[in-house]
């Protein structure tokens, strides 16, 4: 509506959710790419159509890349409704924005570290990190619900 327009806060969150999901495109592209380079397929049909069954297998830089994806989706999904709630909390804009920005940076540092293969303990660093705003709006929006429990 053309008053969540109007929401500083929202549209903050838009901004950096909307980066956080083209990320996740983005790791998608790169595992089905790393399929393909490594010919190994997780369908039969795919495997015959791109050299035979030998094909239809697990690999280990596969499997890195979906557990990359898996994180995402296990973090950036709560992620999406913590952010969309906090933001019709009414907080201080800035507050909010560096809520959003830190667990953005944290997903993208954590994807890098994972998909890169960063000396530990980077990639628990970037995780532990990303999660603080999360638990701080968690937090926000049950004191702000309390009453109506």
């Amino acid at each position: 509506s053309p008053k969540m327009m109007e929401n500083k806060v929202f549209l903050s969150f838009t901004f950096y959710s909307t980066i956080l999901i083209l990320k996740m495109y983005v790791v998608a592209i790169i595992t089905g790419q790393v399929r393909l380079r490594k010919k190994a397929f997780a369908n039969p049909e795919d495997a015959l159509r791109n050299g035979g069954l030998q094909y239809y297998r697990e690999d280990p830089d596969v499997e890195r890349c979906r557990r990359a994806h898996r994180n995402d989706m296990e973090n950036i999904f709560p992620f999406l409704f913590l952010g969309a709630i906090y933001s019709l909390l009414d907080p201080s804009p800035t507050i909010a924005r560096i809520h959003f920005f830190i667990f953005c940076v944290g997903r993208i540092v954590h994807t890098v570290a994972y998909l890169l293969r960063l000396k530990a303990p980077t990639r628990s660093v970037a995780y532990s990190v990303a999660q603080l705003p999360c638990f701080s709006m968690a937090l926000q929006i049950l004191l702000a619900t309390t009453p109506y429990w």
